[in-house]
């Protein structure tokens, strides 16, 4: 495919931002060539600045679960806009987007309205350690939870051990306040409880692990990482700004049956548009300034634009069959292709959860459900990969830990023409390969 504006559009980007980029994965780091621009998306499909048509499972990376420009979601914008854009003070579009979401919700009585998935969880931790008086926090290897300073750390060298900063500018004594564990570990977990149950206010977790490959974890872990929560009187946040409203309407949460004390939002809630959001039962919701004492302020916090643009969308989630419908869809993707592979000793392993989906590698049909799981020669796989898929027009975002999402707007004609592209693909990267 011709690239030739793509190109020359980033060597003019990298004169104005770090790296040519507005987020470090759209660079193309780990992947080959310069990144795509994007001129325009409808439905299932986008085109770049060059006009090459893409089916895109990206989605930008979940939100567009209605898929590219729907028609909705882009009338109520206009109609939303045409009244202004911002008012730094309450509107309608807020009290019905949030009574979509909390009337058909088991697990939060209120919610309170951000600009992204990070501040949705900076306030959620800010909230739970006010309300337990505890400063410390648990987190798990693999789960991202967005640039937040507390979170931006790796595990150290023992089972369960205090962060090490992962980004420059966080300074140690802060992410020494946050004890990272394997996934996966329960014997981690009961040893991190013992040595700091009562300094713990709270454990935060993807319980659908979506950022560093989709290591999808057993129920059961789920609820003895709940229990040891309860047992010791820390808080469990529920990071759902990425599975949040895929596998369910409740998303993770209603999937396995487990209530979080603290759920974090984005992505699918603003329908295309800048938006987070954090909940939690109205006991801990009354500490959220200015009922209580937890501060968090923002002008653009419910933003009327992104208001408009998720209420059709959750409107549309709430349809009777909507899940089913995009369950039935990605299994359709990925079922085939992953036997494609495993018939042809392909390392090529491909997991889907609702409407989420990965590719991943290895020669076996072993769980991946912890970083430790994943094939040391992944990157190199997904970068040939991709690069062959994306010459033959099927687009997944630009890093082989990241999600590919199915939409609503993706059809069976699209799904049929992405299974026989993807098996191209392998065949032209794999056949170079002998079979083990």
């Amino acid at each position: 495919m011709n690239r030739q504006q793509s190109n020359a559009l980033y060597d003019e980007a990298v004169k104005d931002f770090p790296g040519g980029v507005n987020s470090p994965v759209r660079a193309f780091k780990a992947v080959e060539g310069k990144p795509l621009f994007i001129d325009k998306g409808k439905g299932s499909r986008i085109w770049d600045a060059d006009g090459n048509e893409y089916i895109d499972f990206c989605c930008s990376y979940g939100p567009l679960i209605l898929g590219h420009a729907h028609e909705c979601i882009v009338s109520n914008i206009k109609e939303t806009v045409e009244n202004g854009t911002s008012f730094g003070a309450p509107t309608r579009q807020e009290n019905e987007l949030a009574g979509l979401i909390v009337d058909h919700n088991r697990f939060i009585d209120k919610i309170r309205f951000v600009s992204s998935g990070t501040e949705a969880v900076l306030s959620a931790l800010r909230l739970a350690k006010a309300y337990t008086g505890r400063n410390k926090i648990l987190k798990f290897e693999g789960c991202y939870h967005g640039h937040v300073d507390q979170l931006l750390v790796k595990a150290g060298s023992g089972l369960a051990t205090f962060g090490e900063s992962s980004s420059a500018g966080v300074p140690d004594t802060l992410a020494a306040e946050t004890i990272v564990v394997p996934l996966n570990d329960r014997e981690a977990l009961k040893k991190a409880f013992t040595e700091h149950g009562d300094e713990l206010g709270a454990v935060v977790m993807e319980p659908i692990p979506a950022n560093t490959g989709l290591l999808i974890q057993h129920p059961e872990f789920l609820q003895f990482v709940k229990d040891q929560c309860v047992a010791n009187h820390s808080l469990l946040i529920f990071d759902e700004v990425l599975s949040g409203f895929r596998p369910g309407f409740e998303g993770a949460a209603g999937y396995y049956n487990i209530a979080p004390d603290i759920v974090t939002y984005g992505k699918v809630i603003g329908g295309g548009m800048p938006v987070g959001a954090y909940g939690a039962r109205d006991e801990i919701m009354q500490h959220v300034s200015p009922d209580g004492p937890v501060y968090q302020a923002g002008t653009l916090a419910g933003n009327p634009v992104a208001m408009a643009a998720g209420i059709p969308q959750i409107k549309a989630c709430l349809q009777e069959g909507f899940y089913e419908e995009m369950e039935q869809k990605t299994a359709s993707l990925i079922e085939p292709v992953h036997n494609y592979a495993k018939e042809h000793r392909y390392p090529v392993k491909l997991f889907h959860i609702g409407s989420i989906m990965w590719i991943s590698f290895g020669e076996d049909e072993a769980e991946v459900r912890s970083m430790a799981d994943i094939h040391p020669k992944s990157g190199e796989y997904f970068k040939q990969l991709h690069s062959a898929m994306m010459e033959r027009g099927i687009y997944f975002g630009p890093s082989g830990f990241e999600m590919a999402f199915m939409s609503y707007a993706h059809t069976q004609e699209d799904i049929e023409t992405a299974k026989a592209k993807m098996c191209e693909s392998m065949d032209e990267v794999f056949a170079r390969e002998p079979a083990n």
